[in-house]
């Protein structure tokens, strides 16, 4: 079984990413954080498209690409998507500083540890100047999850991204201003800037290229 294909199996094992109740408020929380102007949008892990269709509806002229490992979800994705493509993250097929917008909810830990690197640098080389990475992904200090001894590992999560760790590998490959917001659904009682990170299931980080 070749990598694309192990993907698409662990992904196809977690389906409740297909109805997270969470997703509209984290593409909201995105979309917040867009640099202006924004044109195209390169959604990453984009699923069946419930938060494309958001950023569509608030902003009506986005240009919005959708990458998935799953082809079944690309198969339903609405038409506001200017394409769907099936294939990893690693090996995007675009040409050089063609997106305003890197985003990647809930996803790098889907990646095996060999290939977080690979993909942090294919983000790099997809955004122009000046564009923006904005991720999301499950924060290993949750004080909920040290509580009841539980981990970020599980099901498809095959790694784990420490803050200062994943601050460190976003400017490694050359991404500035990164900044790291609170994300998940604490943030319907906090917001996203409550000082203590580790109430937060998630964490937002923005990142530029610049």
């Amino acid at each position: 079984m070749n990598i694309q294909s192990k993907y698409e199996q662990q992904n196809i094992d977690q389906c409740v990413s297909e109805t997270d109740s969470y997703t509209i408020e984290r593409y909201l929380q995105f979309f917040k954080g867009f640099p202006r102007p924004t044109v195209r949008v390169l959604d990453v892990g984009c699923n069946t498209g419930r938060g494309g269709r958001l950023l569509k509806e608030r902003d009506p002229d986005l240009q919005i690409y959708g990458l998935d490992c799953v082809q079944s979800r690309l198969d339903r994705l609405p038409e506001i998507y200017e394409d769907g493509v099936y294939g990893i993250a690693n090996q995007i097929p675009v040409e050089d500083c063609f997106y305003d917008v890197v985003l990647a909810g809930e996803f790098i830990e889907h990646l095996y540890p060999s290939d977080v690197d690979s993909t942090l640098s294919e983000f790099q080389r997809v955004l122009r100047i000046g564009g923006r990475l904005l991720l999301t992904t499950p924060n290993p200090n949750y004080l909920k999850n040290r509580l009841q001894h539980r981990s970020v590992y599980g099901v498809s999560h095959l790694t784990q991204h420490f803050p200062e760790v994943l601050r460190y590998r976003l400017k490694m490959h050359g991404f500035s201003k990164v900044k790291t917001r609170g994300s998940g659904k604490v943030t319907r009682y906090l917001g996203e800037h409550f000082p203590l990170r580790i109430m937060y299931g998630s964490l937002l980080y923005s990142a530029d290229k610049w």
